[in-house]
């Protein structure tokens, strides 16, 4: 099956930019399962999640549909990257106490890739399905993040980035639904990185070959004047579809 890749061509910028995920989420979802042998987290990307779960689980199997992704992972001694699509894991059957997706579900082909985790969970195993929303800062210089994300690269954004904007929510999920706790990234960044980050958004490569150069260098200018050099705090509120087996 092939799969909408927006991400492999520029792998490495994902592995450096993406902002990384709360402690306490993995520590909430290590407690979605009473043994901890093995979690798989598909879609994995370049192991930002991977690696957090690898504190709560034995092993962490980790995949993605994308070659170039998993070679950019972040590597750690419990994790096992696989480049697999999301309905064919390799993994044994019963075998896993959670199966998580970060920021990656509204891509699959959900029906098939629900079909492969009531196969490979154990019977009280849980599943997690995990989104960050829009970007966001305080004043002016989250004002500059909306217009851009709205305004310059808001028309080109893949049709599925709606789901991102509404948590999931839309999204079927038949199992029997937990009530996740609200929780949020942050992260301190210059605009080096913020920018950075910006540029592996999937709509700005489109964006930009549409567009031309001009409104992006604008928004870089308007990013680097108003943060003037100093780190800012810039956050994203998660989301979570949280079910067991």
């Amino acid at each position: 099956m092939t799969f909408k890749d927006h991400f492999s061509a520029h792998a490495g910028d994902y592995a450096t930019f993406r902002p990384t995920y709360p402690a306490e989420l993995a520590t909430y979802l290590g407690s979605l399962s009473r043994s901890h042998t093995l979690a798989w987290d598909v879609g994995c990307g370049t192991g930002q999640l991977s690696t957090l779960l690898a504190e709560q689980y034995a092993e962490v199997v980790a995949t993605d549909a994308s070659a170039e992704q998993v070679a950019k992972a972040t590597l750690h001694p419990r994790v096992i990257y696989a480049a697999r699509p999301c309905e064919r894991s390799g993994l044994d059957a019963g075998s896993a106490d959670l199966v998580t997706v970060a920021q990656a579900a509204h891509w699959f082909d959900l029906p098939a890739f629900y079909e492969e985790a009531r196969r490979v969970a154990k019977a009280d195993g849980a599943i997690a399905l995990i989104t960050y929303g829009i970007t966001a800062a305080e004043g002016r210089l989250g004002e500059l993040i909306d217009a851009f994300y709205h305004r310059v690269v808001g028309a080109y954004w893949p049709f599925e980035r709606a789901h991102v904007e509404n948590g999931y929510r839309d999204l079927p999920f038949p199992f029997d639904e937990l009530q996740a706790p609200p929780m949020a990234m942050r992260a301190r960044w210059n605009a080096e990185q913020l920018l950075g980050y910006v540029s592996t958004w999937s709509a700005v490569r489109p964006a930009r070959k549409a567009l031309g150069d001009e409104p992006f260098e604008r928004f870089e200018r308007d990013v680097r004047a108003e943060m003037d050099g100093a780190a800012r705090e810039i956050r994203w509120p998660l989301a979570m579809r949280v079910g067991k087996m």
